[in-house]
C-alpha cells in the first residue's frame, strides 16, 4: 500500500443538516483550490423519500473568493459529468463524484431538486490533491 493520507486534503462541501422537503437548491461551501493541482466533489445522496424527484448538479468556477462573476464549468474542465453526478428519487444512499481540472481558483456546486416533496439529505466534501506542499494538515484546516 502507498500513502494517500498525507497527499489529500478535505474541506466541507455540504454539511449534514435538516431534510430538504421542497425544491430549495443546496449550495456548497466555496472551495479555494490554491496550492493544489486537483479537486473533487464527493457526496452521498442519503435516503430519498419522494416518488418522482430529480436532483441536478451544477459546478461553477470563478477567480473571486465570493464567486462574483461565477460561470458554469465547461465540460472539458470536469472529470465526469454533472449529469452523472445528478440523481433521482430511487438513488438512495449512493455516492457521487465530480472532478475539476479547470484553472479558476474558486469553485462551488449546487444541487437543485425538482418535484421534491420528500426528504433530501445530502452530505459531501471537497477532496484536494496534488498538494504543492506535503504532508497535508491532519486534521484538515
Amino acid at each position: 500500500m502507498r500513502d494517500l493520507a498525507n497527499n489529500l486534503h478535505f474541506k466541507p462541501a455540504f454539511n449534514p443538516g435538516a431534510a430538504v422537503v421542497d425544491n430549495t437548491a443546496q449550495v456548497s461551501a466555496i472551495l479555494d483550490t490554491y496550492g493544489y493541482g486537483s479537486a473533487l466533489l464527493a457526496f452521498n445522496t442519503g435516503t430519498l423519500s419522494d416518488a418522482d424527484a430529480t436532483f441536478t448538479v451544477l459546478l461553477e468556477e470563478s477567480n473571486d473568493s465570493a464567486m462574483a462573476g461565477a460561470v458554469a464549468v465547461d465540460d472539458k474542465d470536469m472529470i465526469g459529468t454533472e449529469a452523472l453526478a445528478g440523481f433521482r428519487f430511487d438513488d438512495d444512499n449512493e455516492c457521487r463524484k465530480l472532478g475539476y481540472i479547470g484553472y479558476k481558483r474558486y469553485i462551488r456546486a449546487t444541487i437543485t431538486p425538482a418535484n421534491n416533496t420528500g426528504n433530501l439529505f445530502v452530505a459531501g466534501m471537497w477532496v484536494l490533491g496534488r498538494a504543492a506542499s506535503v504532508p497535508t494538515a491532519n486534521p484538515p484546516q
